[in-house]
């Protein structure tokens, strides 16, 4: 079945994408059938609506005929234009009525930073309220990329550390721990990432993570922790990201560097490209360091780039969320797991319990 959207209206993209089912308020159907989702979505403007495909296509592919209901909030602060502002408003729930709520998972995304330190960006006050409601009013919450790391400064004080350049590309991650989260996964897995920093094993180990995998490249990608009754999930990578989303940010860069936003050429992602997309790009790059100006973004080979582009990474992505969607599952229906349980394959009626 689709994924069902609560509230008034379904997101154009996502209707025009897949067609959707509506109920509103804040849940229709029967709870015991389905899995109640909220989506916390703080990506910034020029991402906001790719970001809500980007999760409703990787949840609605996991899900199978298992019936998830998705609410989707976003914090306040984060600043917007005329244009998202009326998206949200038209789409989204207020965060007030998140925090007096119980879902059986959340999906918090992270946002463009400003500041150096986190905690002097304008809405850290709320985020760490969700983080809060998470921790008891979820059986488990995903946390992406840069809320991943604000997770982990709020609850342990771990500090993310800057790096010399853009941890950029799709990276093969080595499987460092057993856990029903990677049940059934191949190893080496690959998933893209895109950040400037980073948050280290060693740090995390010593305040109680288990870290699933990782990469001797790209350091950590998947790491968990038990805070109260929920399972948080961190991934300081993107497994929901479309094919071509890696190619638009570094288009996004590229332009940046053309009006002098960005005084560097920035670097092509890694493990990304193939040689045709390379030489395609590198002429672009000559080009654009003999004749510095804005316009040249007109002529860049996107297309005949995102032609050359192969998803390595999805069918990872989709294993990695029907188990979480499964843990969910086996958690409403009150099944008590022990150690030796095997993680199920999928979610239906018949998936086995698991061991958290």
């Amino acid at each position: 079945m689709p994924l069902v959207m609560t509230g008034d209206r379904v997101p154009p993209r996502w209707a025009e994408r897949k067609g959707a089912s509506l109920c509103g308020g804040s849940f229709c159907g029967d709870a015991s059938e389905g899995l109640r989702i909220a989506l916390i979505n703080n990506m910034p403007d020029p991402a906001l609506e790719d970001t809500e495909v980007q999760f409703f296509d990787l949840l609605d592919e996991a899900a199978g005929d298992l019936p998830v209901f998705v609410t989707m909030f976003s914090l306040a602060e984060v600043i917007r234009g005329e244009r998202a502002r009326a998206h949200i408003a038209g789409h989204y729930s207020p965060i007030s009525k998140l925090l007096g709520a119980k879902f059986d998972g959340a999906i918090i995304t992270g946002t463009e930073p400003k500041h150096r330190n986190m905690r002097d960006e304008p809405y850290w006050r709320s985020l760490t309220q969700v983080f809060d409601w998470a921790e008891t009013g979820t059986t488990s919450t995903i946390l992406s990329c840069l809320a991943a790391h604000a997770s982990v400064l709020h609850s342990d004080n771990i500090e993310r550390n800057p790096l010399g350049d853009k941890q950029f590309g799709v990276f093969e991650f080595k499987r460092n721990a057993e856990h029903p989260l990677i049940a059934g996964a191949a190893t080496p897995s690959r998933f893209p990432h895109s950040r400037w920093n980073e948050v280290r094993d060693y740090a995390l180990v010593a305040r109680g993570y288990e870290i699933l995998d990782k990469s001797p490249d790209a350091g950590v990608n998947l790491f968990v922790k038990r805070r109260q009754r929920s399972l948080f999930v961190h991934f300081q990578g993107h497994p929901e990201y479309f094919t071509r989303t890696l190619l638009k940010e570094f288009r996004r860069d590229v332009r940046r560097h053309l009006t002098r936003e960005r005084e560097t050429y920035p670097t092509e992602p890694r493990g990304y490209f193939d040689c045709e997309a390379s030489k395609l790009l590198n002429e672009f790059r000559r080009n654009a360091e003999a004749n510095r100006l804005e316009d040249l973004i007109d002529v860049f080979p996107e297309a005949a780039v995102a032609e050359t582009l192969k998803n390595t990474w999805h069918d990872a992505a989709v294993g990695i969320y029907r188990n979480w969607l499964d843990i969910l599952s086996v958690s409403k229906s009150g099944y008590v797991a022990t150690a030796s349980t095997p993680a199920s394959t999928a979610n239906t009626s018949s998936a086995a319990p698991l061991a958290l």
